[in-house]
């Protein structure tokens, strides 16, 4: 036997993986629930299911204890139902979800409503190691609140903002369910506001939140952003889904998740909020957002930080300051056949950011309606910055309002290979026009 062949053989027989195709492992057929395995499991044919109502339910309550209770149980028991019969429930903290519990309402007629908020200064200094704080007005503060608390930075750069509720009290001094772990001082104007998200949950899975109705009750609340709140607000999360839900009147954001993935939105409503109506926030992969209604916001549809590999899909956009915004590294997403309408500043943007380095890049509009968006001397869609590698096709972009120097597509001057092909546009002073420095 030649040399070469001998060793090739040798080396055959020692490593055959080298040279063969990995095999896989055989399927499962017959899934049985297994110690520790979260993976596989059997498809039950019934799983717990806890009522919460006004009257005639497992845990009678019209409040978040009623709701928590429930939620509490269910998940401790590995997960289930709770299912909130009609009534409207008058909040004055989250309902805070856990992992493979489902959260189930009966549509219009299951209101979950944000009790009004009130703020107070603190009358005392607490610093990062305290877990206690006192009020300059304790009045209307109740154990078991969802509380905001606020103070400025040292030396600037914004507002420092925690979320604690309110475990045990002496006259105006309260303690909290967790440590500040930031100061809290008088010299920096802290404030503590009766402010939450209504639902939320945090480094949760496989989650379920679907047919309710959310009212912010915004006249009567002060604004706290979707950075930490809205009617739903998520953190650290993965495959979660938010189905039928009616996001209404929130001081802030209709529902935002950060640093979520595989999140699913689809059959909902999110309108009237001062924010945003959906919010995939920063560091948020493949979400799905499809056939949803988003009206009457400051932005309908904002893509946040690094949000990559999205889907927004059938959705109506209509009547908010901007429909759709896309930014800062939010890459390789599809934009796919929605209806924006009525966009006062634009349908669609992308945002400038810091510079070319930081801007949302290789995103597809596809196959979109885009109907009477702009100001009178704006864009239906406008592409800032040094965004490049866009895709503008197939789109049908129309402006019924009469002479004015709006134009369809306006691309900024740093803007490199954006492409605008097969789209129909009628109405405008200019079609596509790229702005100079």
């Amino acid at each position: 036997m030649p040399r070469i062949s001998l060793a090739f053989t040798v080396l055959l027989g020692l490593c055959p993986a080298l040279f063969c195709p990995a095999a896989e492992p055989p399927p499962v057929t017959t899934p049985r629930a297994t110690s520790g395995d979260t993976r596989v499991e059997p498809d039950w044919a019934q799983r717990l299911t806890v009522t919460v109502g006004p009257e005639r339910a497992d845990i009678v309550g019209t409040d978040q204890r009623a709701l928590q209770a429930a939620v509490d149980y269910v998940a401790r028991l590995g997960g289930g139902t709770v299912k909130v019969l009609a009534g409207t429930y008058h909040l004055r903290n989250a309902v805070f979800l856990q992992s493979k519990v489902r959260l189930s309402g009966e549509g219009e007629k299951t209101i979950l409503l944000k009790e009004p908020s009130i703020t107070t200064k603190l009358a005392a200094d607490s610093d990062w190691f305290d877990q206690e704080i006192t009020l300059q007005d304790a009045t209307g503060f109740q154990l078991g609140d969802g509380i905001c608390l606020r103070t400025k930075r040292e030396g600037g750069g914004g507002d420092i903002v925690l979320k604690r509720t309110l475990v045990a009290r002496t006259g105006n001094r309260f303690k909290l369910d967790r440590p500040l772990r930031e100061n809290y001082w008088r010299v920096n104007g802290a404030t503590a506001s009766t402010l939450f998200p209504i639902v939320t949950g945090e480094n949760m899975s496989d989650v379920i939140i679907e047919n309710l109705t959310l009212d912010g009750n915004r006249d009567h609340n002060a604004n706290l952003d979707g950075n930490y709140a809205g009617c739903i607000f998520l953190q650290d999360c993965e495959r979660i889904t938010i189905r039928g839900v009616d996001a209404r009147n929130y001081n802030g954001d209709g529902i935002s998740w950060q640093i979520c993935h595989d999140v699913l939105v689809e059959n909902c409503v999110s309108e009237h909020h001062s924010g945003l109506g959906l919010h995939p926030g920063s560091g948020s992969q493949r979400p799905i957002i499809r056939n949803n209604r988003l009206a009457g916001n400051h932005i309908g549809l904002f893509f946040c930080w690094g949000v990559r590999h999205g889907l927004a899909e059938n959705n109506r956009v209509e009547n908010n300051d901007i429909g759709i915004s896309i930014g800062h590294h939010d890459t390789d997403n599809l934009v796919m056949d929605n209806n924006v309408i009525g966009s006062k500043t634009n349908g669609i943007l992308f945002r400038p950011e810091r510079g070319p380095d930081f801007t949302g890049n290789r995103n597809r509009i596809v196959g979109n309606t885009l109907v009477d968006n702009g100001a009178e001397n704006g864009a239906a869609i406008e592409v800032r910055g040094g965004t490049r590698d866009i895709t503008l096709e197939k789109n049908q972009i129309t402006d019924s309002r009469g002479t004015s120097k709006r134009v369809a597509i306006l691309l900024g001057p740093e803007t490199q290979n954006v492409q605008t092909t097969g789209n129909t546009i009628k109405g405008f002073a200019k079609e596509v026009e790229q702005a100079v420095k």
